[in-house]
């Protein structure tokens, strides 16, 4: 295959950053069990395994288990405002509840209308207290019945758009204005407009991975995060382990163009979290791509 200018810059840059940051990228848990959506928070990194069905920390020294629920499939944490966390777990449908002190609460199972949470997976919280959440919907494939649903500062949660194709990764422009999903199998990032009352409107496609890549392989988008100057992380979980651009974390503009990518060992990359002052992504990553107990690492790389 004829690779086009724009592909070839981008494998390029992979590489250069590859040759360059290698030196600054550190291995801070070498056995993680498929970690995932992580969050800095109070000097501490969160993060969940999902294979593990726990949320760890690490506290710049060392990782600890925070909390643990077998049958969860935990696939993000986030705290709340009213000083607890909240954990997607994947596999039970539901949202989970911790206290501060990691123990287990009741956790959320459906909407305000009695819609169910199918395959609970990322949060985004927005400037009201309130937080968004996908749902994935039914195992990948051709069905598109993945969700997104929003939680309140007052606990109630509403259901807001329906039929996005494995809904994944989310997160909120900074101004509070728009709303970005991935749609995993659609190989794309989407973009809502974010109303007064939180609802949202205006779908529209942002961004699409092939099309970015000039469709070197095809990009498994996962997780999402935006930096203070609206830069827009994406990372990805390929199906092949040898797959072109794999391990590869995009950073493109508010105009979804390329601006430099970051490159890590593992093949797998699909979520990560930035520091306080923006220095380090903290990667989620995998070496296990197929099968438990998805054995990978969480590193941390210098943002450059």
């Amino acid at each position: 295959m004829k690779l086009g200018v724009l592909t070839f810059s981008i494998m390029a840059a992979a590489a250069a950053t590859a040759l360059a940051g290698s030196a600054g990228v550190r291995v801070l848990n070498d056995d993680a069990h498929f970690a995932e959506g992580p969050i800095w928070y109070q000097g501490k990194l969160y993060y969940v395994e999902y294979d593990r069905s726990s949320v760890d920390t690490w506290d710049g020294v060392k990782n600890a288990t925070f909390w643990s629920k077998p049958g969860c499939g935990p696939s993000a944490v986030i705290p709340t405002a009213s000083d607890e966390f909240l954990v997607t777990c994947y596999d039970s449908g539901t949202i989970g509840r911790i206290s501060a002190q990691g123990k287990d609460l009741p956790p959320y199972s459906h909407d305000k209308q009695g819609h169910p949470f199918v395959g609970p997976n990322d949060f985004a919280p927005d400037h009201r207290g309130g937080i968004y959440f996908t749902c994935s919907g039914t195992a990948p494939g051709p069905v598109i019945d993945g969700k997104i649903f929003y939680l309140a500062a007052d606990g109630t949660i509403t259901q807001e758009a329906t039929d996005v194709h494995s809904a994944n990764g989310i997160v909120v422009a900074n101004d509070g204005r728009i709303l970005y999903a991935i749609e995993t199998e659609d190989n794309r990032l989407i973009q809502f407009r974010i109303a007064a009352d939180a609802s949202l409107s205006e779908r529209r496609v942002f961004l699409n991975l092939d099309e970015l890549t000039r469709h070197v392989a095809h990009i498994y988008p996962d997780g999402v995060k935006m930096d203070s100057r609206g830069l827009l992380y994406i990372g990805q979980n390929p199906r092949d382990v040898h797959a072109p651009l794999a391990g590869t974390i995009f950073v493109v503009d508010a105009r979804g163009t390329l601006v430099r990518t970051l490159k890590l060992p593992s093949p797998g990359v699909p979520n990560l979290a930035l520091s306080p002052d923006e220095k380090t992504v903290y990667v989620m990553a995998l070496d296990q791509l197929d099968k438990s107990p998805y054995r990978g690492k969480v590193y941390a790389i210098a943002n450059r």
